[in-house]
């Protein structure tokens, strides 16, 4: 009892301690679990672990392949909440990188780190490429933590968040055909047998997953499940669809989880978000106690076994040779710069599935007796922590040297994807500015996406704003909903993050009333709140550029719009396209020059408008 409750407890504290350090959890997870570990036997008097897992003996928590069965489960609940997250209509810009890399990028990796294990480390060949199927998955888990507080345009963290989602299944799945390979025998049945096993692995895995992801959607949507039950049937669900497709075609579990996932994932269901964050919950408990477990099951004679020269040629040649390569090839011929696929290419660190698979297939070819088996788990481990110190201790450093830092975030982040607000982000969006509109409406965000605006739906009191890495790039934040509250609250908790450059808000009617308490972070005007905004717009859905010549002139234009209740100022722009935002101060935006700018306003035309650059 004292062990269990002790796993939970160092699991929950190393998952603080990455959070506060801003490190992927499983740094410190595997760290622990080695000090707890094989690490304990130099401490403790008799020479035995603090912690024993115990994976085939009939002794310590798991007897006999109680861990193994533990292990299996915990990977398919995480496999599967990586699943729910792909949605398709976020990869539509970087689609055929991403493709490329999971395709292209998992062969390279595949052929040349097990041509390195081979030569360099002298292993055999069937586990030389179990090893390098072991290390293709990247993993969201590590590289979000890594890129969170690193401002990068937003194709490069796309490109590297998604090669992490969608390359779990790849890896694990390859892993899969080769663990097959080593284990259906020798001879002349030998590739008949395996190809007939991987042809299995594919129909059952993506036919459960498919067949039980419509069926839970059908009793999601039919309302058969009571709310109180959802999460909980879910993950009974999906626990069902590993073991049984697993019964039908060992090893096809994964796979079948996978795509139960990420078939629900893009379905129009209720509640998907509730079952979202419960399955988030769920794996970062699993994984605290997985891989704690994992590394105290690896023993001091495993990692003597690394102990020479070969470990650290074989991790360069990883590092340095293989994921660069594989990248460049990926990328040949895309958009992005030359300095963003050197990040890309260092950026690569491995991450749960291929520690948890390691551990799982190691500890099977163990027990049948397959030479060299027992390198998989030390050398798999070894490249997972190598990899992630690697990556966290220089990946800001890195992005600096090779200017793929950004120095000004200028994205603009607007909370609330309303009619007024696609109407702006239309605006901005055809005057060369990133704009990502984020609503909890999914009705509104639909909508916005329909007008190829970038939305993103989800609610600003959880903690999913803050981990997206996609949105490191923003530098503004204007708040436009209908509650003062939550246009209050989303300045206060994300002005650090998001509005470096400018937070903003529309003011509330009470502000409005009493003008002199606006704050400085007000929005447009002093005589405008949501409903004005919103009245403006319904009635004149056109947003207007009127030139300027001189000071006055530009003075005096903004104090007509003030004045005219059917006019909202909104933001001038300079000859050069910079657009700045009119807020409720007194002051007006300052200009480098008049010529050639413009002042914006939502609203009727006026006399000496150029043009309506805006209709719905």
């Amino acid at each position: 009892m004292l062990e269990l409750a002790g796993i939970i407890i160092l699991g929950i504290i190393a998952q603080w301690a990455a959070w506060r350090l801003k490190l992927p959890a499983i740094l410190p997870l595997i760290l622990i679990g080695l000090f707890v570990g094989p690490i304990s036997t130099l401490l403790s008097e008799d020479g035995t672990k603090w912690i024993e897992p115990l994976w085939n003996g009939e002794e310590g928590l798991f007897p006999g392949e109680g861990l193994y069965y533990f292990v299996s489960l915990a990977i398919s609940i995480i496999l599967f909440e990586g699943g729910l997250t792909l949605k398709r209509s976020e990869i539509r810009t970087i689609g055929p990188v991403i493709t490329k890399l999971i395709t292209i990028g998992s062969a390279v990796t595949f052929f040349l780190a097990g041509a390195a294990a081979y030569f360099i480390f002298g292993l055999s060949l069937k586990i030389s490429f179990l090893f390098s199927a072991l290390i293709i998955v990247t993993g969201p888990t590590v590289i979000s933590p890594i890129l969170r507080n690193i401002p990068l345009k937003k194709d490069v963290s796309s490109v590297l968040k998604w090669e992490g989602i969608l390359i779990d299944p790849i890896g694990a799945l390859v892993a899969v055909l080769v663990f097959e390979f080593i284990s259906v025998g020798e001879g002349q049945q030998y590739t008949k047998t395996a190809l007939i096993e991987f042809g299995k692995i594919l129909l059952f895995g993506t036919t459960f997953g498919f067949t039980f992801a419509h069926g839970l959607a059908f009793a999601i949507k039919k309302k058969l499940i009571p709310h109180y039950l959802l999460n909980v049937v879910s993950l009974s669900v999906v626990l069902l669809v590993f073991v049984e497709s697993d019964i039908f075609a060992h090893e096809s579990g994964l796979l079948a989880v996978v795509v139960m996932g990420m078939v629900l994932g893009n379905m129009n269901l209720p509640n998907i978000k509730e079952l979202l964050y419960f399955k988030e919950s769920l794996s970062v408990l699993l994984i605290s106690i997985l891989f704690i477990l994992l590394a105290a099951n690896i023993n001091m004679e495993d990692l003597y076994l690394l102990y020479r020269w070969e470990t650290v040629a074989l991790f360069a040649v990883v590092v340095f040779v293989v994921r660069p390569l594989g990248v460049f090839l990926s990328t040949y011929g895309s958009d992005l710069k030359m300095n963003e696929r050197i990040f890309i290419s260092w950026v690569g660190p491995r991450g749960i599935v291929a520690a948890g698979i390691a551990s799982l297939f190691g500890s099977k070819l163990l027990l049948k007796g397959e030479p060299y088996a027992e390198y998989i788990t030390p050398l798999v481990f070894m490249i997972v922590l190598g990899t992630v110190l690697l990556n966290a201790t220089t990946a800001r450093l890195f992005s600096k040297v090779i200017g793929v830092f950004l120095k000004k975030s200028d994205g603009i982040l607007i909370i609330g994807a309303s009619e007024v607000s696609r109407l702006i982000a239309r605006y901005l969006q055809r005057n060369d500015r990133h704009v990502v509109l984020l609503d909890s409406n999914g009705n509104n965000v639909r909508l916005a996406q329909e007008q190829e605006l970038e939305a993103i739906e989800a609610n600003i009191y959880s903690d999913d704003i803050t981990d997206n890495i996609e949105l490191n790039h923003v530098g503004y934040l204007m708040a436009l909903t209908g509650s003062s509250e939550i246009n209050e609250y989303a300045i206060s908790r994300f002005s650090k993050q998001f509005g470096e450059n400018g937070s903003f808000r529309l003011i509330s009617k009470r502000e409005m009333d009493h003008p002199e308490t606006i704050s400085k972070e007000g929005l447009f005007s002093t005589t405008d709140d949501y409903i004005n905004l919103t009245e403006v717009a319904r009635k004149y859905p056109v947003i207007q550029e009127i030139a300027i010549n001189s000071e006055e002139e530009y003075k005096e234009l903004l104090q007509t719009l003030l004045d005219d209740q059917e006019m909202i100022p909104l933001f001038v722009k300079e000859k050069n396209g910079f657009i700045d935002i009119i807020s409720s101060s007194a002051e007006a935006p300052p200009l480098k020059s008049f010529e050639g700018s413009k002042v914006i306003y939502l609203g009727k035309p006026m006399i000496g408008s150029l043009k309506k650059v805006e209709e719905e």
